[in-house]
């Protein structure tokens, strides 16, 4: 792929347990400390486990799916007449009220009325970008706004405390000997997409470019991944070449981790797959352990992170570690944050069904 062609992102907005905004997410993430909590939302009596990331004063997920696009669209400095030019893809939980809730949003912020809606569970949301990257490139779009959000309700969480995947110790320890499980965290993020054309004709600056996407399926079992981590390297391997990178250019990875035993181990065995004795030398790090897993939203909100933390310079931690555990040998990010060797970076995603998704972004 030549560079003009690569995706710009011009414009990002996020909310999560860390708070409201790119600035209190990129703290929170650096600073490394977890933020979940006693569920206060709803009722958790008789749950095995009560905690999880949310933000308290978290409003309607319509209301703060609008907020985040309409952020979003400010900080990529889009005006009226770009934004109604401006598609959207939306990644959600599924229901009969979500076409609705696209159209609705749609029109709420300006956006043109086409629109997307992604329901693919956890790679929802990087599943829309890799569409809008496709999209684009191939010249059928210039510009589009992927939305993602998940706010921490009682049906999913029961669901997941009924199938023992949340960690009784109330911690996420991703990679780590001893991890328990995950926990579920708020999360809600816009994404301004454009092409090269689009954004230098408004003389629009980026924030970073997604150089590469890949996605590819387990066919293992409907809920466990492959424990050879076969997807999800197919996945890395087509986002390297896409972007033409060598492996060497990497210089970081957002790990989709969740903290349980099955997944991490698969996710390990992967990146050894893809880049062999160098998967034990690359940084590797999830957020999940700081803000949760947000489900539908998590592929949005890590892609902000790792976006923020390449334009910072420094890889966030890899919080609740341990010690290190001989199924996931791993240059794992614990203690403090790292300070960034490259501007490229891969962030992963995997959901039930095996499937598995990655992007690999870049910063000037």
């Amino acid at each position: 792929m030549a560079e003009q062609e690569h995706l710009r992102i011009t414009g990002v907005h996020a909310l999560s347990a860390l708070g409201r905004g790119a600035d209190a997410l990129l703290a929170g993430v650096l600073a490394g400390t977890p933020a979940f909590a006693p569920v206060r939302r709803f009722d958790t009596t008789g749950r095995r486990v009560t905690v999880a990331a949310t933000l308290p004063d978290a409003g309607p997920l319509a209301d703060e799916l609008a907020d985040a696009v309409d952020a979003a669209c400010r900080a990529a400095g889009l005006d009226r007449t770009h934004r109604a030019g401006a598609a959207l893809f939306l990644a959600v939980h599924g229901g009969p009220e979500v076409p609705a809730l696209a159209a609705n949003l749609a029109r709420r912020c300006g956006l043109v009325d086409a629109h997307r809606v992604y329901t693919t569970a956890c790679v929802s949301a990087s599943t829309a970008v890799a569409d809008a990257a496709t999209l684009i490139a191939r010249g059928d779009l210039d510009r589009v706004v992927v939305a993602a959000g998940y706010l921490v309700e009682p049906d999913q969480y029961a669901l997941f405390d009924a199938g023992r995947a949340f960690a009784p110790d109330g911690a996420v320890r991703p990679f780590s000997t001893g991890r328990q499980g995950l926990l579920l965290g708020d999360g809600v993020a816009a994404v301004v997409l454009e092409s090269a054309s689009a954004t230098a004709g408004r003389g629009a600056s980026p924030l970073a470019t997604v150089r590469g996407w890949g996605r590819a399926g387990d066919a293992y079992h409907p809920c466990q991944p492959d424990p050879q981590g076969r997807g999800l390297a197919r996945a890395v391997g087509a986002a390297l070449r896409r972007a033409g990178l060598p492996a060497e250019a990497l210089g970081y990875v957002n790990a989709n981790a969740t903290g349980t035993p099955y997944s991490d181990a698969a996710e390990a065995a992967a990146l050894r797959r893809v880049f062999g004795d160098r998967a034990g030398r690359i940084p590797v790090s999830s957020t999940k352990s700081v803000h949760g897993h947000a489900l539908e939203a998590s592929g949005l909100l890590e892609l902000v992170v790792t976006v923020l933390a390449l334009r910072h310079g420094k890889l966030p931690v890899n919080a609740g570690f341990l010690g290190p555990d001989e199924t996931c040998p791993l240059d794992v990010i614990t203690d403090a944050p790292r300070p960034a060797a490259t501007g490229h970076a891969l962030t992963l995603n995997a959901a039930f069904g095996g499937a598995n998704t990655a992007l690999l972004v870049g910063v000037p």
